[in-house]
């Protein structure tokens, strides 16, 4: 018997931008504020379809799916004590904004 996808929850842990990670900048030009798509805090939902959610980034959607379909499956990563959890982020070497995603 196949089970059901789960139903995830993604929450906007923190947008970063630049100044907060290079002391330096590390290409010229001006550097771009924090990610302006998000509110830290924000929270999204992948229903059993497993669409992206409205309103939520293409760019930062690709490069979560992998946990996104593992967590979705009922999937764990071992180097997280919790089940049903991961963090990750996009990869926006700029400004990357951090998820935490769980099965609810």
């Amino acid at each position: 018997m196949v089970e059901k996808a789960s139903r995830l929850k993604i929450t906007v842990l923190k947008r970063f931008a630049p100044e907060e990670i290079f002391d330096e900048p590390p290409v010229k030009g001006k550097l771009p504020p924090a990610c302006d798509i998000y509110k830290d805090g924000q929270v999204f939902y992948v229903e059993g379809n497993g669409d992206m959610p409205e309103g939520f980034c293409t760019w930062a959607w690709d490069d979560i799916t992998k946990d996104v379909e593992t967590l979705r499956f009922h999937g764990n990563f071992q180097w997280f004590e919790e089940p049903g959890v991961s963090v990750n982020c996009c990869t926006d070497g700029l400004r990357p904004v951090v998820f935490k995603i769980e099965r609810v």
